[in-house]
């Protein structure tokens, strides 16, 4: 079940607010200028479907999204990349669909952290400057579609904060 939890970065191990129901974490997210859906397939997909299988089921979605927000580009991703769990910003939104899976997106605005729990149907846009950090547990399982208009390999910038030692993991 996809949750937001909300916390005070002095304090941890205390949330303010766990929230379950799609509309309160999309009102609370929406506040901070963050994007949160959830979206169904168009089509069906199999167990082992390629990544073309994966867009397509989802065409209809990212075709207007990528539309509405001016993405140029549109891949699969199914591997957590090195360094995730270091806050830090992206020159660009964030942009990611769970086709399967799950992955916590941590995003760090003034003075409160946003733990957003993604799972299978949940999109979420991270505006481009948030500060962030993306935990996809111990032993990755998911299945992303990404829109971005750079490479997908953007270079992340580093805080340097060391805040994300401080909250509870994916796996916690």
């Amino acid at each position: 079940m996809s949750s937001l939890t909300v916390y005070h970065q002095s304090t941890p191990d205390i949330p303010n607010k766990v929230l379950t129901h799609l509309e309160d974490i999309t009102a609370t997210l929406a506040e901070q200028g963050v994007r949160f859906e959830r979206w169904q397939a168009d089509a069906p997909i199999q167990p082992g479907a390629n990544d073309e299988q994966v867009i397509g089921a989802y065409q209809q979605r990212i075709d207007a999204l990528m539309a509405e927000r001016g993405y140029q580009q549109v891949d699969v991703c199914r591997e957590a990349a090195a360094g995730l769990l270091d806050e830090h910003t992206r020159a660009e939104d964030l942009v990611r669909f769970f086709a399967a899976g799950r992955g916590l997106f941590n995003l760090h605005i003034e003075d409160y952290l946003y733990a957003v729990l993604c799972e299978k149907g949940d999109l979420i846009v991270v505006p481009a400057g948030a500060k962030h950090w993306l935990d996809m547990g111990e032993e990755p399982r998911f299945v992303a579609i990404r829109l971005f208009n750079q490479a997908p390999d953007q270079v992340a910038s580093f805080t340097g904060d060391q805040i994300a030692e401080a909250f509870p993991r994916l796996d916690d």
